[in-house]
């Protein structure tokens, strides 16, 4: 049996993904094979079970925002963003949560080695980081042993409502994407290469299933 699935979902409001992937879980069995959804959102701030509104520093905008289910603070996506939302059953796959959000932050880390970026994790903050700056953000839910949400990775997007919030809870932090570092191939491009280091980081070494 194949061990995951790679979906390329394009442009995807967030509602929608977040409630298919709480109905995927829900109807899951033991042998439904792990799922790797590949997407951009329109621009919309989201946060986590814990999080706090007042993260919110700015509220004279449009964009949308959305409480979910995911662990961890207040972020926002919009397009120009590659989103991984990965739907794992973590006892079949051997993994613990914690070992998890590492293999997410490895597949970014060494997608960005082929650019001779030196990125890095941080064990007390979830996330990839490039010199301080936050480049890819990690929030995920486990449901009956599985995992849904996943990791958002900034590639050439409008980062100006990073502006409005206190990034993933932290007051100060800032953000930085691909384009700011590398010239960068097209999105689609980027999106298939960094599916491929994060599955790779996942389930060991191969193509994509």
């Amino acid at each position: 049996m194949e061990k995951y699935k790679v979906k390329f979902l394009g442009l995807s409001h967030y509602q929608e993904v977040w409630e298919a992937m709480q109905t995927f879980t829900e109807s899951r069995t033991p042998n439904t094979v792990d799922e790797i959804w590949v997407l951009e959102h329109p621009p919309v701030f989201t946060l986590g079970l814990a999080g706090k509104k007042e993260h919110l520093l700015f509220s004279n905008h449009n964009i949308p925002i959305i409480q979910c289910d995911r662990g961890g603070q207040i972020t926002y996506h919009g397009p120009g963003q590659l989103v991984f939302y990965a739907l794992i059953d973590l006892k079949r796959a051997n993994l613990s949560i914690r070992k998890l959000v590492e293999c997410l932050e490895n597949g970014v880390i060494n997608y960005l080695n082929t650019y001779n970026i030196h990125a890095n994790s941080d064990v007390a903050a979830p996330g990839v980081y490039i010199a301080g700056k936050k480049i890819a953000s990690i929030g995920l839910k486990v449901r009956k042993g599985c995992t849904y949400h996943g990791l958002s990775f900034n590639i050439n997007m409008d980062i100006t409502p990073f502006n409005y919030i206190n990034v993933c809870g932290y007051n100060g932090l800032q953000v930085t994407q691909l384009k700011d570092h590398a010239i960068i191939p097209p999105f689609n491009e980027i999106a298939n290469e960094v599916a491929t280091f994060i599955t790779s980081s996942i389930y060991g070494k191969g193509s994509l299933k």
